[in-house]
């Protein structure tokens, strides 16, 4: 019986088969020609972002013979320094390029955009709202990843199973449209759904969102907020709509209630509401992130500098001043730089796991980060 869905098996990935076909000739050649030698092989990009997917590639890399150094998830890295470096004999982990650099690529967009949404939100919440806009497999990657990188709240389901992170969530327009009619819906739900969940009402199915947000405060006692998803072929000035609506809460007495938005967000939309939108639902600009494009290259070959054109000879270490946020990049060996910390740390020696990477304390990292960047008065440079 073949699969139910088109998912590549984790055996097959941890195996090496989901590699590009030049691996394949090349380990054949190798072999043939008796070539194997012991390499420095370092992942770098030409953009900054936020390091993630990492706890894929101990998985993946663990029980193969090589010494792996990276920074710890969650790190601001910058162009054209190491975030990663395999040592060891080349034919045993050649055929893994493929799938490592797929886990972080892929990992460190996602944490990059959210850590961006976060910094532009300034003390306002950001929730990621955008699974359904990726392969359901991917869920807990891009949750725990967009979680890495600063959102405050999930709302795919699967995140408490997989990652132990309660996930959140009110009500789609399918709960409105199934009762025919709002009040209805927004009753039923306030009347059902456990105590502990926020009565976040949506207000833009059947009227505009104005005359559904008065209807939510004059007939409902317990509102947490109100959450416009409003289309973008009807939004206009989406400004005017969210001052409107903030306008009439506040003349009925209901300064308290929240406003939500949500809907293609980007991160002009974030920096030109924020002083009026409480929580922002972003979607797409998160999960859908364009991938850091990492690149593996070997850089050094039987202990001599070996890196092709573009690329920097020998075995790094990468040094950075927390206080300035600024980085050195020297050989391994070479002397350490004063105040500086070095980023890469062993995670793999000899195929065996010796350091782990833990979610909650990226997170941490992440949030350091961000208040360095605004200390510093650097925001506009990484929202740019």
């Amino acid at each position: 019986m073949g699969k139910m869905f088109l998912m590549v098996d984790e055996d097959d990935i941890k195996k090496g088969v989901t590699t590009d076909k030049y691996f394949i000739w090349t380990e054949k050649v190798l072999r043939e020609k008796g070539i194997n030698p012991k390499v420095v092989a370092e992942v770098t990009t030409s953009r900054w972002g936020i390091f993630a997917g990492l706890n894929d590639v101990l998985k993946l890399m663990e029980g193969i013979p090589v010494d792996i150094y990276a920074m710890r998830e969650g790190t601001l890295f910058f162009p054209h320094e190491p975030v990663l470096f395999i040592e060891g004999s080349y034919l045993d982990f050649a055929r893994f390029e493929t799938a490592l650099l797929g886990f972080i690529c892929h990992a460190s967009g996602v944490a990059t955009e959210a850590f961006r949404a976060k910094l532009a939100a300034d003390d306002k919440k950001v929730l990621s709202f955008g699974t359904r806009r990726q392969h359901p497999t991917l869920a807990a990657m891009i949750e725990r990843a967009a979680y890495i990188g600063g959102v405050d709240g999930v709302s795919n389901f699967a995140a408490e199973k997989y990652l132990g992170i309660e996930s959140t969530g009110t009500m789609p327009h399918a709960l409105i449209i199934s009762f025919g009619d709002q009040l209805s819906a927004w009753k039923a739900f306030d009347e059902v759904v456990d105590e502990k969940v926020a009565r976040i009402y949506l207000v833009d199915t059947y009227y505009d969102e104005k005359t559904e947000s008065i209807i939510v405060a004059e007939n409902l006692k317990r509102v947490g907020g109100v959450r416009l998803d409003t289309p973008s072929t009807r939004r206009g000035n989406f400004r005017k709509i969210v001052e409107e609506v903030r306008w009439e809460l506040n003349i009925r007495g209901r300064e308290d209630v929240k406003i939500v938005v949500s809907g293609g967000l980007s991160i002009n939309d974030i920096l030109t509401l924020k002083d009026l939108v409480d929580y922002f639902g972003v979607g797409t600009m998160i999960a859908g992130a364009k991938p850091v494009d990492f690149a593996l290259d070997i850089v050094v070959r039987e202990g001599k500098f070996a890196a092709k054109r573009g690329k920097r000879g020998g075995k790094k270490q990468v040094y950075r001043n927390w206080n300035s946020l600024e980085d050195e990049v020297r050989l391994f060996d070479a002397e350490g730089v004063e105040d500086s910390e070095p980023l890469l740390l062993k995670y793999i020696e000899n195929g065996k796991i010796v350091r782990e990477s833990d979610m909650e304390r990226a997170r941490e990292l992440v949030h350091k980060e961000r208040e360095i960047i605004r200390k510093l008065g650097r925001v506009d440079e990484f929202l740019r």
